[in-house]
Order: C-alpha cells, then sequence, then structure tokens
C-alpha cells in the first residue's frame, strides 16, 4: 500500500508540472492524417494489433510521442519518416484529431483477464511490480495532465510489445524512467495478462 501511494503521489506531481495543453486544430488534423491512415485507419481505430489505435488518446501525449519519433528519443523507423517532415503544429494538429475520435472496444481472454485484473489494480507485492491504477486510473483512463496515456482498450499485442521494450530498455521514453522499473520486475505471463486485460477495459 505504501508503495502504490508513493506511486500515485509521484504521478500527481508529474500531472502539475505538466499541465499545458497541446493547441492543436482537429478540423486540420483530420485533413494531415491521410497518410496516418494507412496503419492507424482513417479514425484512428487500428485494426492490425501490431499499431496502436490513437482514438481517444490524451492529445499532449500524442503530441509528446510524434516529437520524440521525431527526435530519435523513441526508436521506431518507420515513426521516423513518418514524422520527420511534421511541424510543431501539424504534430498538435493530429493529436488534437486523434483524441477527439472514439475508441473502438475489444475484449479480454476471460483465462487471462482475471490474473491481469489483479496485476492491474493491485500490482504483485512479493516482486515489487506497482499497479497499474496508479498512474493510468481503475478505468484506464490515464492522465492527461502528466501525459500519461488511456490504456483502455489498447490492443493486447501492442501493450504487450511495449511492456517488453520497456523492460529491455529499448524504449525509453518515460518520466523518471517508471515505466522501465516496473516492466523490469514482470515476468511475461505477467504482461501477457496485463495486457489482455486492458484491452478489454471499458
Amino acid at each position: 500500500m505504501k508503495k502504490f501511494v508513493v506511486i500515485a503521489a509521484t504521478c500527481a506531481l508529474l500531472g502539475s508540472a505538466t499541465a499545458a495543453l497541446a493547441a492543436g486544430d482537429a478540423t486540420a488534423g483530420r485533413a494531415k492524417s491521410a497518410t496516418c491512415a494507412a496503419c492507424h485507419n482513417a479514425d484512428g481505430n487500428s485494426t492490425n494489433p501490431e499499431y496502436p489505435k490513437l482514438a481517444g488518446q490524451g492529445a499532449d501525449y500524442l503530441f509528446k510521442q510524434l516529437q520524440e519519433y521525431q527526435n530519435g528519443t523513441r526508436a521506431n523507423a518507420i515513426m521516423l519518416g513518418m514524422s520527420a517532415a511534421l511541424s510543431e503544429q501539424d504534430m498538435q494538429d493530429l493529436a488534437a484529431f486523434y483524441a477527439s475520435q472514439t475508441i473502438t472496444r475489444a475484449a479480454a481472454d476471460p483465462e487471462l483477464a482475471p490474473p491481469g485484473k489483479a496485476i492491474f489494480l493491485g500490482g504483485n507485492l512479493s516482486s515489487g511490480v506497482s499497479a497499474c491504477i496508479a498512474c493510468h486510473g481503475p478505468a484506464g483512463a490515464g492522465n492527461p495532465a502528466a501525459k500519461f496515456p488511456s490504456l483502455a482498450a489498447q490492443h493486447a499485442q501492442y501493450t504487450e510489445a511495449q511492456l517488453k521494450a520497456f523492460r529491455s530498455m529499448e524504449r525509453a521514453n518515460d518520466a523518471g524512467q517508471m515505466m522501465r522499473n516496473i516492466a523490469a520486475r514482470m515476468t511475461d505471463a505477467e504482461i501477457k495478462a496485463v495486457a489482455s486485460y486492458i484491452q478489454g477495459l471499458q
């Protein structure tokens, strides 16, 4: 419980320190999103589980990710190319557009959902894995002010891949190394289960 309180307090502090909102134009973003649709679909609800759903995601979080793809902080060859020519306004507009869309819901694997729920809500005290709700909330809605992403209904395959990337340090754009520290303590089975539970969150 003490660890949960510390994590939650850290999340709140980060949120208050990063409250600036992206000034994007969703209408302009829709027009600029045509090339994004090949992977993320026109409304940001990708059908390929390797690519994230962007619909309904926090605009500030999306803007941050685009900036970090562009400057190489978040490594991804495809997104480096896609973001290379984007201006700051382009990124704000795209972020505003996808944030304005509604994410499509999905279902969790019924066998994986119970252990995934246990990790999401309570973590793993024996191994030091923090509960996901500390920063992402009980419904997986995230914390927009802190640029912590919404997780609910995200593809399980994508979430699993990102947790493993944090664990291996391949992905390193998390504030204060929070996600890397958590994922480092997670087993493959825990990652798969929590990713499936997240996919089913409504």
